[in-house]
């Protein structure tokens, strides 16, 4: 089984991320799915889109939990039974969930690919970043950028925030593999912690 990578986060946080490699009856193999979940994976009309489900149990059978200890919430938040907090996320042939016992968490992965030129207008000032002559690297920044900010709508779990205007990420340099973001609606502003890694041309983002 592809079991990518594991990320301490700090003490009660942790991010897992899988490589999707395996059939569909491989991923079978070993995870009970509750009724409910047997129906939506049965719903989907991409074998991609069913595989990427059953690795998601797959991550969660390495942090202790089942099928049936995920809950969603009527804007479609996940939510463990126990209260402890978990944010999934999945692109093309990667997943990967971020669990934590005491902080709200979000996660998000994307495929890095030049489309977001096209739309970095909608969801971020793009003049912050006009100074990128690489498009490379400019595909890469906004592609964090984007994924900082879908961490802090997962965390947010509701349908009202526009990225554009409710959601403040920090300039970050690549190095530094982290940054800042704050969710400022309604008159209140919430501070989180962002981290991000690249590999394989993807992006993986999370906020805490």
């Amino acid at each position: 089984m592809a079991l990518y990578k594991t990320l301490t986060v700090n003490k009660v946080t942790k991010v897992l991320i899988w490589k999707i490699e395996e059939s569909i009856s491989k991923l079978q193999e070993g995870i009970v799915l509750s009724e409910n979940s047997t129906t939506r994976l049965n719903s989907m009309k991409s074998q991609l889109h069913q595989r990427g489900f059953l690795s998601i149990r797959h991550l969660l059978k390495e942090v202790g939990y089942t099928d049936a200890d995920l809950i969603y919430d009527e804007f479609g938040k996940p939510h463990l039974k126990n209260g402890k907090f978990i944010s999934i996320t999945h692109s093309f042939t990667f997943t990967a969930i971020i669990v934590s016992d005491k902080f709200h968490v979000g996660v998000d992965i994307e495929k890095q690919r030049d489309k977001i030129l096209k739309i970095a207008h909608k969801f971020t000032p793009f003049e912050e970043y006009k100074t990128i002559a690489n498009v490379d690297a400019l595909i890469s920044k906004l592609t964090i950028v984007w994924g900082a900010k879908e961490s802090l709508y997962k965390i947010y779990g509701k349908k009202k925030l526009l990225f554009l205007h409710h959601i403040y990420i920090e300039d970050f340099k690549f190095a530094d593999e982290k940054t800042t973001g704050e969710i400022r609606y309604n008159g209140e502003n919430t501070a989180y912690n962002i981290s991000f890694l690249e590999f394989e041309g993807f992006t993986c983002v999370f906020a805490y």
